[in-house]
């Protein structure tokens, strides 16, 4: 029985060994061979088990020994049958000259790539793009003929606004570099691809506008993404976690956007914006504290109006990391700081209230963010509904039940609404979580530790950078000329200068003088 089972795990062992040696990269020397035959064996090897690879054999002008490999579903296969495969059968050739000569000149296909190493050629293939083998020939012909299914462009569904454009990013990167073509058309517009992912080779793409992105935050970026060495990325996400400067910050260091004019902004300011294929969130580094506060609508609505919602934004930024806190820190320590009927009341609703403060909020927080995930995850048609009804309900039964009063219920619900101020989901949640361990301060040591709570999360702002620029910049280290558009959105007409995020960097965006003069009419 004991020498079964060490046959066993041998033999585990063994098919353990043999499927990684399955996922090892290809090795990159390995050319193609003048003998087809040989070629597609082992294409035929690697492609074992894939029904969805097709390769078919034909014949070129009825003599040469040919196969088209490509993926169906990926491919366009009329294209290919039209275009490739016809003409191909229907010439006369006499040699392998001839073939080549009529690949690269009389194919009417706008891009025909030509590869000697099988790595590559198993890449052409995994893109959706047909290709070409011949008896003969050592090269691999791939067609640019990739053809599938795709989003349509529609209006970002997390980052709506009253003004401003309705389209936004899809999962196809092919489209999302094309609307910010549409958007800035000058060729100082670059995009620089790179795949990452052992297995899924996905596709980057680095944008920025030379002249204006400071060529060392360039550098640094391509450095942080060549150095990922993983088997696979399927969204943004990971390479935002594997590229932040400090990943045990409960503040996101770099922002992640759907919008193209978002994305375009800050290649404007001269910040660099990352693409990744399979998804439309692309991410733009450097960011700031007060970046992440700011919302696309703040530029497209007179400047006075953005002021004063900016401003209510910081407000309700406060409350909703503060409020619950500041209510248990003053019933617990702080009666004096209370007016008398105001305290009055507030004990009176309390007095069937078995629970402490401090446990009292940590329930109502801990059951509405229960509630707001409830109404994110379940479909749009009901998660509205549970959320609002699971809030009346819940908060109603539990204040008539005598398990909360009736003034948390009211704090809990004023700091969820302030939340929902907070325009950068990432930056929410940040506030979301340390919300918890300033109600336990506020429980255990009043306003001091409310205070302790504050000032270890201004330290730690201020310790934190996003590829080499401050997170707190420019309010500290201070920049007066850009505080215009942080604490207030001044009008286009004072906005003359970019933010000097790092290094050298190009200065002025717009000529002086644009302030609308009544006096000089048209002149």
């Amino acid at each position: 029985m004991v020498r079964h089972l060490k046959n066993l795990l041998k033999k585990r062992k063994e098919n353990q060994s043999q499927a990684d040696v399955q996922t090892e990269p290809l090795d990159v020397q390995i050319s193609l061979s003048n003998k087809v035959e040989e070629n597609i064996k082992y294409f035929r090897s690697m492609y074992t088990n894939c029904s969805d690879i097709v390769i078919r054999p034909f014949l070129i002008g009825g003599m040469f020994q040919a196969y088209f490999i490509y993926i169906d579903g990926l491919a366009n296969v009329e294209e290919t049958d039209e275009q490739i495969l016809q003409p191909l059968m229907n010439t006369t050739v006499k040699n392998t000259n001839e073939i080549m000569n009529m690949l690269e000149n009389k194919i009417p296909v706008t891009n025909i790539q030509k590869f000697t190493s099988l790595s590559k050629c198993i890449d052409s293939i995994s893109t959706g793009n047909p290709l070409l083998l011949s008896d003969g020939i050592n090269t691999g012909y791939s067609f640019c003929l990739a053809k599938w299914e795709k989003r349509g462009i529609g209006e970002p569904s997390a980052e709506v606004g009253i003004k401003g454009p309705r389209e936004g990013f899809t999962e196809t990167i092919n489209v999302s570099t094309s609307q910010l073509r549409r958007i800035i058309k000058s060729p100082s517009l670059k995009m620089q691809e790179l795949f990452i992912g052992q297995l899924t080779k996905t596709k980057i793409v680095i944008s920025y506008i030379e002249g204006i992105a400071n060529h060392n935050l360039i550098e640094e970026v391509h450095n942080r993404l060549e150095r990922i060495k993983i088997d696979g990325i399927l969204e943004s996400g990971y390479i935002e976690e594997l590229i932040e400067d400090n990943p045990y910050s409960p503040f996101p260091q770099i922002l992640s956007t759907e919008r193209p004019d978002v994305v375009c902004s800050n290649l404007l300011e001269g910040r660099v914006a990352i693409l990744v294929d399979g998804t439309p969130f692309v991410i733009v580094v450097p960011t700031t504290f007060f970046s992440l506060l700011q919302s696309h609508e703040d530029y497209y609505q007179r400047f006075l109006v953005s002021t004063a919602v900016r401003w209510l934004r910081y407000l309700f930024l406060v409350i909703s990391l503060l409020l619950p806190s500041l209510y248990v820190a003053i019933l617990t320590f702080h009666h004096e700081m209370v007016p008398t009927a105001l305290l009055l009341s507030v004990a009176a609703s309390r007095e069937a209230v078995p629970f402490p403060a401090l446990v009292e909020a940590l329930m109502m927080e801990v059951t509405f963010e229960a509630l707001r995930e409830a109404g994110i995850r379940l479909p749009k048609q009901v998660g509205a509904a549970v959320s609002i009804v699971g809030a009346l309900v819940i908060g109603q039964a539990a204040v008539q039940a005598g398990l909360v009063s009736a003034p948390m219920v009211i704090v809990v619900a004023i700091t969820g609404i302030a939340s929902f101020m907070i325009p950068r989901y990432a930056m929410g949640i940040g506030f979301r979580i340390l919300r918890f361990p300033i109600i336990f301060l506020a429980g255990a040591l009043g306003l001091l530790g409310v205070m302790m709570g504050i000032i270890a999360i201004v330290v730690h702002l201020s310790t934190i950078r996003s590829f080499g620029v401050p997170y707190l910049s420019p309010l500290a280290p201070l920049k007066g000329t850009e505080l215009k558009d942080t604490l207030i959105r001044a009008p286009w007409w004072k906005l003359n200068t970019r933010p000097h995020l790092t290094g050298d960097y190009n200065k002025h965006r717009q000529s002086p003088g644009l302030k609308p003069d009544p006096t000089k009419g048209g002149e």
